[in-house]
Formats: C-alpha cells, structure tokens, sequence
C-alpha cells in the first residue's frame, strides 16, 4: 500500500510540475535589466547617440532583432537620447513632409538633431561548448544523473566622436549561456531494493522517471549583453 501511496504521489508531483510550467507575461526584471533601470537620471539634456554600423561574425544572430534589442538598451537607460539614422526616410522625414504641406499641424518641420557619439557594434564572439560536466549516482538501483553546459556569447561597441571621427574608447561583454539536464530513474528498483531488506515484496510494479532540462536562449543571452554594454556605456560617457 506505501509503494502505491509512493507512486501515485509521484505521478501527482509529475502533473503538478507541468501545470506549473505554463507562466504570465511579464515585464523583464532580469539583473541586466535591472542594472539598466537603477542607472542615475541626470538632469538635462542627454547626449544623442546613433547607431552606423551593427554586424554579427555569429550567423546565428539576426543582426536586424540584435540591434533593436540595442536601440531598446539605450532608451530605457535614460541616460541617451537616441538619433534614427536606418528608417529616417520612412518615418521621420514622410511626417516632416506633412508638416510643410499643411496636411499636419505640429512643429516638425526643424532640423535632425545631430549626433554626439556615433556606436559602432560587433557581435564578435560564440564559443560553443565551452565546458561541459556530468555527473551520475546510483542507490539501490535508482539513477539519478545531472549534466550541464556552458557556450558564450560576446560583443565589442566602439565610441566614436562624431565630430572629429576618433574612437574615443570601445567597451566589450562577455556573456555564459547556460544549459543543464538532470534525470531520476528507476525509483521501483530502489523501493524494491528496500523492501527486499524487510523479507518483502511489492504488491505491484512499482516505477517512476522525471527529467528536465533548461537552456538560456542566445537571444536572451545577446539582450543581458546588450543591457550589461549600454549601462556601462552610460557610466562612462556621463562621468565626463
């Protein structure tokens, strides 16, 4: 009666786990992010910053996402503001146009703000299988087994002073991307190994196995990178 009792709440924690697993939206909290919204808001103007130049040397980064996500960084930073460059035709000067043809009513009909520090960025690095570990254990016939991995990801942002052309300094991040593996099986040899030592048997067959796994995206790992870059951009530009 114990080894069903046993069984049954193990298929219980196995179906709880998976209902579990579904999550609401979110806004992102994760420590690079974080690290973004706790940076100083100075007062006045904030320097304006465009982005020239954005590749990537890892064919699996869509460089188009990639720099969003840095456009993205360096708004919710507070601490640039952020000159369109690649879409000016298609937003920016179509809404001017209206403007001098009477079609709509505001003040954008002045000049583009011109940009302090121009960014220039390289997804320069993935080192894939880094390291890797397993390890294995065995209790009376019950396995359980942990395995982990660990690539990076980097990038490199040059600052350039728009006004005379030069680097003016470069910062570069490294980010790990972490995945693991862990299993049990083979509970039933375990629960029989113990009973066998009372003189008994189990009424049933007894047996159960769980395994799960987790990985952190490359894109998830590319935005932390990103975050961690544009706030260290931050505290080196405003200290000047």
């Amino acid at each position: 009666m114990t080894a069903i009792c046993l069984a049954a709440a193990a298929a219980g924690a196995l179906v709880g786990a998976v209902a579990s697993a579904q999550q609401p939206a979110r806004v992102d909290d994760s420590p690079s992010a974080q690290q973004l919204r706790k940076l100083p808001r100075k007062a006045g103007e904030r320097p304006v910053v465009a982005i020239y130049e954005f590749r990537s040397a890892v064919p699996e980064i869509q460089v188009g996402a990639a720099k969003e996500m840095f456009v993205t960084a360096l708004v919710r930073s507070g601490a640039f503001a952020v000159a369109e460059r690649q879409r000016l035709a298609e937003g920016v000067m179509r809404e001017r146009q209206l403007a001098q043809q009477g079609v709509t009513a505001g003040a954008a009909t002045g000049q583009v703000a011109a940009a302090r520090y121009i960014f220039e960025v390289v997804i320069s690095e993935a080192n894939s299988g880094e390291s890797e570990s397993a390890t294995g254990i065995n209790i009376g016939g019950m396995r359980v087994k942990t395995a982990g991995a660990k690539d990076s990801i980097g990038l490199d942002v040059r600052i350039v002073d728009a006004a005379s052309g030069t680097v003016v300094d470069a910062v570069n991040v490294v980010k790990q991307i972490e995945a693991g593996t862990s299993s049990v099986s083979g509970v039933g040899n375990l629960l029989g190994a113990v009973m066998g030592r009372r003189g008994k048997e189990l009424p049933l067959p007894v047996d159960a196995e769980t395994r799960s796994a987790r990985k952190e995206g490359v894109d998830r790992a590319l935005r932390s990178a990103i975050e961690v870059a544009v706030a260290e951009l931050a505290k080196r530009l405003h200290a000047e």
